[in-house]
Order: structure tokens, then sequence, then C-alpha cells
């Protein structure tokens, strides 16, 4: 045996028993790449990404920031802001009870636009996912309330069950006069005609949300439910409605952010003033009637800017407790990928 044959074989069983270790192979790094981007690749980066930050932050984060400085002045809203008040004006306005009915009208709103948009668009949406007949007019029949601008539906709606309006005519003239009422400045009816409005006008928003998600669902699933026996309501209790969840969630955000700003078909319909008596004033409208037509923009932005802080505590609180699940899913995807 040869010198060289001797030490192939010496260092073969050196492997194998354990007395020595291959060392791994040098990892040669790509020169090709560098390791950070070029002055092209970040000026590529600033065309691309600084115009949407200079639009973000001179339309949302300036204004809020303004808003914030101006809460501390009575401002007349001509010239500078001189007469500083501090703390006065969020201390006047928690302390209204015109703004604290507001809070409360906004509170019931949340929940009843849940409550009563969130169960009509899954029962709708679970319709329209199965195959039928006219199923494309009938999607776009319901989504057609959404896309009316709201002084088109706040005028109609005003028109429509004013007191001698069409709805109360076609009671009368139907012989159901007795059911005829003040649906607009009732205090105990205003309310709920303001949610029937808002449930005519975005339940088909919700509806094309849910049909997006149950369209994402496999297929699959519902045949072997349907093959072990699962009746339809089964299949929708144990499949459905889990998969569908992340999409329940992110309307439902939606849906809140969107009832605390509540503020066009309120003021378009009932007016700053006929809210107040009616009970559907929110705090958008009391922003508005004490701030702006009342010449307080001081005040105004110290409203606004509580507005702002409820409605990002809300989200942020929201976010932890109830979209901390979808989204770490999506990190955890992301990184695994």
């Amino acid at each position: 045996m040869t010198v060289r044959e001797m030490s192939a074989t010496d260092s073969d069983l050196a492997q194998h028993d354990g007395g020595g270790a291959t060392p791994p192979p040098s990892v040669r790094r790509d020169k090709s790449h560098p390791r950070g981007l070029g002055w092209s690749g970040r000026l590529e980066v600033l065309l691309m990404v600084g115009p949407a930050v200079a639009f973000f932050v001179g339309f949302v984060i300036l204004p809020v920031v303004m808003a914030a400085y101006y809460g501390f002045f009575r401002w007349s809203g001509f010239g500078p802001a001189t007469d500083f008040v501090g703390l006065q004006n969020y201390f006047v306005i928690f302390s209204d009870p015109n703004f604290q009915a507001a809070l409360g009208h906004n509170a019931f709103i949340v929940i009843a636009s849940l409550v009563m948009q969130g169960p009509v668009a899954l029962l709708l949406a679970l319709l329209l996912n199965r195959k039928m007949r006219g199923q494309s007019v009938i999607r776009v029949l319901i989504f057609v309330p959404y896309v009316i601008a709201e002084v088109v539906v706040g005028t109609g709606f005003s028109l429509l069950l004013a007191t001698r309006g069409a709805l109360n005519g076609f009671l009368e003239n139907a012989g159901l006069g007795f059911l005829a009422a003040d649906w607009l400045s009732d205090p105990a009816i205003a309310i709920w005609t303001l949610m029937a409005i808002l449930t005519w006008k975005y339940v088909g928003f919700a509806v094309i949300l849910f049909l997006a998600g149950l369209q994402s669902i496999p297929e699959e699933l519902y045949e072997a439910a349907a093959i072990d026996g699962a009746s339809y309501w089964q299949i929708q209790r144990r499949i459905t409605l889990p998969l569908l969840g992340p999409t329940v969630r992110i309307w439902a955000f939606l849906s809140i952010i969107g009832a605390l700003q509540l503020f066009d078909l309120v003021y378009i319909i009932w007016g700053q003033y006929v809210a107040s008596v009616a009970g559907t004033n929110t705090m958008a409208i009391y922003m508005v009637a004490t701030g702006r037509n009342a010449g307080n923009f001081g005040y105004g932005n110290a409203v606004a800017v509580v507005i702002f802080l409820i409605s990002l505590v809300v989200a942020l609180v929201y976010q932890r407790y109830v979209l901390r699940r979808d989204t770490a899913g999506a990190i955890t995807e992301r990184g695994a990928g």
C-alpha cells in the first residue's frame, strides 16, 4: 500500500470513528451583490416613497399637530392665536352634557352597526355565494347603495321620511295610518331611523367583503364535510365561520372607526340643531356646531383632537386584542417564506 493510499484510508477511518470532522465548506460571498443600496437605489426608493410620505405628513400628521396646537387657545379662526387657555377647552368638553350625549350616541351606533349589519351581511353573503339565477345582478343591487354619495342618500331619506313625506303618505293611503310616525324628530324613533339608513347604506360593503372571504375558502373542505354527513348549518358553523373570522374582524374594525367618526348623513338629514333634539347628535356634529359654526375654532380643534384620540385608542386596543392573531399569523407566514 502506498503512502497516499494509507493517508486516504486513515482520513476515512477518522471520519467514521469520530476522531475528526470534515471542515465545512467555506462560504464565498457573491461580490456581484453589494451589502446595501447604492446611491441610485436610494434615489429610486426616495422618488417612489417620497411623494406618499410627503402627502401623509402634509394631510394627516400636520393637521393633527396644528389641531392640537390651536386646541390650547381661544381662537376665532382669523389672525394668530394669542389667547392661551391651556387645558380649559378639554375640561369644558368632558364636562359638557351635550358632548357626553354625543359620545353615548356614537357608542350606541358602534354597537348597533355591528349587531344589525353583521348578521344581515353574513346571511346575504352565504345566499349569494351559492349558484343561482341573477346572482350578479343581485350583487350589484346590494352594493349600489354603498357607492351612492351621502348627500344624495341624506337628501332622499329626509324627503321620504318627513312628517308629510312619501312613507307616511303611502301608509295612510294603504289604510295603515296608525303606523305613520315622526321618523326624523321623535327622540324615541330617530336613532333607530338612523340605524336603518346606515344599514341600508353600508351593508353592501360588508357583503362584498364577506363574499371575497367565502371565495377564498377551499371547496374541498365543504366536500369532505358533506361526505362525513355534516348538515349545511353544521358546515357553516364548523368551517365557514372560523375561516371567515379574519374578514369579519377587519370589517368590524372598519365599521367601528366609521361609526366613531359619523358626520355626513346625520348632518344632511337632521342638521346640527335637530340632531341634538332628536337624539342623533354625534361627536363630529358637536364639533362643527360648537367650533366652526359658533366661531370658536380653538374649541372645535380641541374636540377634533378628542375624537382623534378616542378613535386611536379604540383602534390600538382592537388591534392588540382582536387583530393580534391575524397579524401574528401573517408575520409568521412571511418569516417562514
